[in-house]
């Protein structure tokens, strides 16, 4: 349909929707096998024996220091024990889960093919879900935070535009999980887990994990009771800014290749699910050999824009945690590597990924899944962060707390 929704440059759909979605339920045997494969990775993958994301298979030691001299989370604390406090009893036994726990490695972008513990925050009271939010904001920084609540918010307005799946595009249709005891000395963590929005944030100490992250929006601008919200700007517009930088006679370096049309590109990352991302749900093994131009080889003007793309992707943590982060990814420059898929006009899809030993960032425009766009458009965005080489879920900072304190890491693992 090339109608375009008033005031939007995406499509107005044409039809509704045949997934078969019911209460946030996605039921994969009612679907195409390849769609299954896709949808279930998740489901599929998070009981495998966890190894990380690395480049060879085997993970590199060393890379993460634990902080012992960091201040301890209080706030994000004092949040997390009043939201559990407030809990009737048969919601904490599914809402709080042991630090252990398997869950806290199986989450989707999509929709659940199981049935997801923890606490889906439309079906909780006002004032918990209130609570739950806290511990969100008090984790995270004041963008971070504004940008995982316009993320839910543009899951509503999807459903509003649509006219569908209004008991599953939802701005609260998110399940929230807490691991662990909150503690200033003791780890713990939380998930939130959903449709565009994935986040596990696990504290060790005085440190702070925010991995694996998804965040996404189909699309990017609100529209009706949801004009004026907008998301993942400065993902795209700094990404943008860098390609433009680059030099033309170095795009061997870095150019993956020029289009994100299905016919431009190899099968496996034509699919409408996955696109261009590799490191999604249920790729917690990952193996991703570095591509692109390698960072420290740039010259000082791309080199900080570099820098700023990576803080738009950091500045989601608290300052000093951010901070921290950005000085190890400065550390490992000589192996961080920048690489892009597609046109950088005011119009082309497009597909980028910053890969260093500490942090793995990847960007992609998809084509419609509830919208009509056949191929990708900038829209409709995904984003993903991981820790490479065994830090997602907090796993190798918890393996040196355990080390320190209990000898050994048995039984104290994130799942």
């Amino acid at each position: 349909m090339s109608a375009q929704h008033r005031g939007a440059n995406f499509p107005v759909p044409a039809a509704r929707g045949d997934l078969p979605v019911v209460d946030s339920h996605l039921y994969d045997d009612l679907l195409p096998p390849e769609a299954a494969l896709a949808l279930t990775a998740g489901h599929r993958h998070h009981l495998d024996p966890y190894v990380g994301v690395t480049e060879t298979g085997t993970p590199r030691r060393g890379l993460y220091d634990l902080d012992r001299a960091g201040s301890a989370p209080h706030w994000a604390v004092k949040a997390a024990r009043s939201y559990l406090d407030g809990l009737a009893p048969h919601q904490r036994v599914v809402g709080a889960l042991p630090m252990d726990a398997p869950e806290w490695r199986l989450w989707t972008n999509a929709i659940p093919t199981w049935h997801p513990k923890g606490l889906r925050l439309e079906r909780l009271a006002g004032a918990d879900r209130d609570r739950a939010l806290t511990v969100l904001e008090e984790s995270l920084s004041p963008a971070g935070y504004a940008q995982v609540r316009a993320a839910m918010a543009l899951n509503a307005n999807l459903g509003e535009l649509i006219g569908d799946y209004q008991d599953t595009l939802t701005e609260f249709a998110y399940w929230f999980t807490v691991f662990g005891t909150p503690s200033e000395d003791s780890p713990w963590g939380w998930q939130l887990m959903g449709h565009h929005v994935d986040l596990h944030c696990v504290f060790v100490g005085g440190q702070v994990v925010l991995a694996p992250v998804f965040l996404g929006a189909e699309p990017t601008t609100g529209t009706g009771r949801f004009e004026g919200l907008r998301a993942f700007d400065a993902e795209t517009e700094t990404g943008l800014a860098l390609r433009r930088s680059l030099d033309p006679h170095r795009e061997e370096e870095f150019l993956l290749g020029s289009s994100l049309r299905a016919r431009d590109l190899p099968p496996e990352l034509a699919g409408p699910w996955n696109g261009r991302h590799l490191a999604g749900a249920g790729a917690d093994n990952l193996v991703l050999p570095p591509e692109g131009i390698v960072a420290a080889s740039l010259p000082p003007g791309q080199r900080d824009g570099l820098v700023d793309l990576i803080r738009v992707y950091l500045d989601r943590l608290p300052a000093r945690q951010a901070g921290r982060m950005l000085a190890l990814v400065r550390e490992h420059f000589g192996e961080t590597r920048f690489a892009w898929r597609g046109g950088h006009d005011d119009e082309c899809a497009f597909y980028y990924r910053i890969h260093s030993p500490v942090l793995l960032v990847e960007y992609d425009n998809h084509p419609g899944v509830f919208l009509t766009n056949p191929e990708p458009a900038r829209f409709h965005v995904h984003t993903i962060v991981r820790a490479p080489n065994g830090n997602d879920y907090g796993r190798d900072l918890l393996a040196q707390h355990y080390r320190l304190h209990h000898g050994d890491t048995g039984g104290h693992g994130t799942g």
